[in-house]
């Protein structure tokens, strides 16, 4: 058998042979705790026993199939009474299934592992008091980490789970639980895909709340809401924020989808070591604990986090209620929960700017996605479960969501609402393809979409809007036109609604929209005729108001006005759309990087919107790294670090500008005098007014002075005893593998690529203070090694650390001709490696290449 990795045609032979009618899983998780001692499998590997009994149809008797699981032994398997040897039928990841009966039986008892590397059942210890958590990842395919099943979106049924635990533990799934005997038995799932169940035990900190909701025919829904996280991070859990953002999302739902909350309680578990930003199991979501703030945080982190619970709580619906066939159509539950996010964030709770957020931050992680070799349609070709991993990218989210921002414009709100609604009710507890819902979307909007599809969804890359504009004598416009460009590799020409906003300066000096037009874009040449006779303008921002997905481009007229008086713009939205434009333009080399560094030191400090404000320091930090000339690099790295520390003492004491600008400061200074003024920061003998140093701030500030020789080891290891908890640890990993010193970098490189003793976390950590870009010369041996081991290490490892280890340790920094020659060479010869390790070498390959590109553009801006 083809082993782990499922294809396309695997699941669709399976999906049209079988039909699943229930799953009934046990776990003993009592092996967490203590020394392996009998929970120990194949190659001492920590496990768990799981035995599951699995009844299912099959349309032909007689045939022949498969159930999946991963494990490091299998105890006992029994198909419809029968026996089977393990030793035969089970090659540790499939279970072959022979002579299958029209209604079938199949128990399987196994010892499945422990994950340390947020794949499966993942297994944390807390440093700080040597508790022990459990919480279950699966998607898209881990659940037959944990138990035997057929591991495919479209082969529905619903779940029994019972657990065994330590006696003082509590256990959580998807259904609502009870303590009997001993051991934790939970209700019947409705019909739901195996990556969606979920498991959590332990130890964990656990608030309660509820949701009350009647409806217009007098019924009332009641919904237990629960919350949780590591009782280390009890004292910094702001539950009543996580329970003001489910309430209003769970309203903002209801009063939009007339389809009532189908999964019982709503448990939202906040877990340590956790890959995703959340994962939408229904009744119990999970989600990284970094959205539990240990310390001052800006209002920009609040906003994220509550995106993020609305985008899971969308997924109810689009997913969990309705889920795609296969992950070619990964989109239908992905992209509508990011566009589902932002609406209801803007909608519903206190984020109102969330679309400037939307704009600015979202549609970047697109803008870039779109623009690799790896680039695909929104609608993809997913050919198996590695493509789908990698699948989970700016496409599928963020430009799935900027195409579904343009087709509420196109077809209008209510349609589109509509649309979701007839699309829920038609499909509940079924699996979809994309006609599924374009033929809804027809039938409310009267549009053809099928042409819309084809355009948006079925075709990659993304167009450029650029304005023309012709004048008279009088200083009128005559004509304005939108000019619609595309790249060679993906020359096609989409229908764009779009708004073209014109802005003039004031006498009061503040650059303001006069005049406004929408129009649909189709073809290389567009005339908006109603902007004729209009004045001249400073600035003509085609997209106003981020109806579509495009790259924003200006006249020359306007690009000198956005050099002169950018920070004059007062619509927080023009002003985003702007930046973002202004960063399209430097990652294509037609803006030389120092311009745009400069434009941040002369506006960034008028920012009002603290989310574009962070942007704008990652966006700058990225331009001195990777796409200013070398020889630039250090003046560049002075002027932002003597910027940002005017902007730090010149924020409101206290303020989250203050703040931003803090840590900004910290991760751009390098000379002597700013080092000591961090370290003086750090012990309290400087201060700035206003500014709380607390141990957040305290580790920022410290890798800094780590990665450039201030503080050492000893300084390191305080640091932890003041702040001995899993974030600290993660901190000081970072920091140890951040020191200037080419020991340090052969034992980080041999902790991540030659040991899998790390956690994923620390595996992040490790690798994210490895890459320092101060340290180029430090990291030139390491170009060559690289391609050495990265096949070895994407067959070794899991998926997950695989794609952490490769993308993470590609040699960016070592930008020249020859990484760009040696990454080629790879290619080359390693036409036959895993398609999906091939894809992520050609995306780092194009973001070297067009650091290069980048960096020729800014070497001539000094001649």
């Amino acid at each position: 058998m083809p082993g782990e990795n499922l294809s396309r045609d695997e699941a669709r032979e399976r999906a049209a042979l079988l039909s699943v009618d229930g799953y009934e899983v046990f776990l003993d998780v009592r092996s967490a705790l203590g020394d392996t001692g009998s929970g120990s499998g194949a190659g001492g590997a920590r496990t768990f026993r799981s035995v599951t009994t699995i009844r299912f149809r099959c349309a032909e008797p007689g045939a022949a199939s498969f159930a999946d699981l991963v494990a490091p032994s299998v105890t006992a398997v029994s198909l419809n009474g029968r026996d089977l040897d393990p030793g035969a039928v089970f090659d540790g990841t499939r279970i072959l299934l022979e002579d299958l009966a029209a209604d079938n039986e199949l128990v399987v008892d196994a010892q499945c592992a422990y994950s340390r590397t947020g794949e499966g059942l993942h297994r944390f210890v807390d440093p700080e008091d040597g508790e022990v958590y459990l919480y279950t990842q699966y998607e898209p395919a881990d659940s037959r980490r944990v138990f035997a099943n057929f591991e495919q979106p479209d082969l529905k049924a619903p779940f029994r789970f019972e657990v065994r635990t330590p006696e003082e533990w509590v256990a959580w799934s998807n259904g609502v639980g009870e303590l009997v005997d001993g051991v934790w038995r939970f209700a019947e799932t409705k019909p739901i895909s195996t990556y969606i169940t979920a498991i959590l035990a332990g130890p964990y900190h656990y608030v309660t709340d509820s949701y009350s909701r009647t409806f217009a025919d007098g019924t009332t829904l009641d919904i237990p809401l629960g919350a949780m996280c590591r009782k280390g991070l009890a004292p910094y859990f702001d539950s009543d924020d996580v329970f003001l953002v489910t309430k209003q999302g769970l309203d903002f739902f209801h009063d939009h989808f007339d389809y009532p909350y189908p999964f019982g309680k709503y448990d939202q578990a906040f877990v340590p070591e956790y890959n995703l930003g959340a994962m939408e199991n229904p009744g119990l979501v999970t989600f990284r604990e970094e959205f539990i703030f240990r310390g001052k945080v800006t209002q920009a982190a609040y906003e994220r986090r509550a995106n993020v619970v609305l985008h899971e709580m969308a997924h109810m619906w689009f997913g969990d209620l309705v889920t795609m066939e296969w992950w070619d159509d990964l989109w239908l539950k992905e992209s509508f929960a990011d566009f589902m996010g932002s609406f209801s964030l803007v909608e519903a709770t206190r984020f109102t700017s969330g679309w400037v957020t939307f704009a600015n931050n979202r549609k970047a992680w697109a803008y870039r996605a779109d623009q690799l070799p790896s680039t695909h349609p929104v609608t993809a070709d997913i050919r198996d479960l590695e493509d789908a991993k990698l699948n989970f990218d700016g496409i599928t989210y963020a430009k799935g969501a900027s195409v579904l921002k343009q087709l509420v414009a196109y077809v209008g709100p209510e349609a589109f609402l509509e649309g979701a609604r007839r699309y829920f009710k038609r499909h509940a507890y079924g699996n979809t393809r994309l006609g599924d819902l374009l033929s809804v979307l027809e039938e409310t909007s009267g549009r053809d979409m099928a042409s819309w599809s084809r355009a948006w969804l079925q075709t990659a890359g993304v167009n450029s809007l650029t304005p023309a504009v012709l004048l008279n004598a009088d200083g009128l416009i005559t004509e304005l036109a939108v000019i619609q460009e595309a790249a060679e590799s993906h020359p096609e020409l989409r229908p764009h609604r779009v708004a073209v906003g014109l802005y003039r300066r004031s006498p009061d000096g503040v650059l303001e929209r006069y005049a406004r037009a929408e129009v649909d874009v189709d073809g290389p040449r567009t005339v908006v005729g109603e902007l004729v006779g209009s004045e001249a303008p400073d600035l003509v921002l085609v997209n106003d108001d981020d109806l579509t997905y495009c790259k924003i481009r200006f006249d020359e007229g306007s690009l000198a006005t956005l050099r002169a008086h950018l920070g004059e713009i007062t619509d927080p939205l023009a002003r985003a759309l702007c930046w973002s434009a202004l960063w399209n333009l430097t990652r294509d080399a037609l803006m030389p990087a120092r311009d745009f560094v400069d434009l941040v030191l002369r506006f960034a400090g008028r920012e009002s919107d603290i989310g574009v404000l962070q942007m704008l320091h990652a966006w700058a930090g990225s331009a001195l790294t990777h796409y200013a000339a070398p020889e630039w690099r250090a003046a560049g790295e002075r002027l932002l670090a003597e910027g940002a520390l005017k902007e730090l003492r010149l924020a409101e004491p206290g303020s989250q500008h203050q703040l931003t600008w803090a840590r900004f400061f910290a991760a751009v200074a390098s000379s002597e005098a700013h080092l000591q003024l961090l370290q003086g920061l750090l012990e309290g003998t400087a201060k700035i007014d206003g500014l709380d140093v607390d141990q957040e701030l305290r580790w920022a500030f410290l890798e800094p002075l780590t990665s450039h020789g201030v503080a050492d080891e000893k300084a390191l290891a305080a640091e932890l005893a003041r702040d001995d908890t899993a974030s600290g640890k993660r901190h000081q990993v970072r920091c140890l593998a951040g020191r200037p010193s080419a020991a340090v970098k052969a034992q980080a490189w041999a902790q991540v690529v030659e040991s899998d003793a790390l956690s994923n976390a620390l595996v992040e950590a490790t690798i994210s203070g490895f890459v320092q870009g101060s340290q180029r010369q430090l990291l030139a041996p390491y170009a060559e090694r690289y391609f050495e081991v990265i096949e070895r290490t994407w067959a070794d490892r899991s998926i997950q650390i695989g794609m952490d280890v490769v993308r993470g340790l590609f040699p960016s920094l070592q930008d020249s001709p020859e990484t760009l020659a040696a990454t080629d060479t790879w290619l080359t010869t390693h036409a036959d490696a895993a398609p999906a390790l091939r894809r992520l070498v050609l995306e780092s390959r194009d973001d070297l290449a067009r650091a290069l590109r980048a960096q020729a553009c800014d070497g001539l801006a000094a001649r």
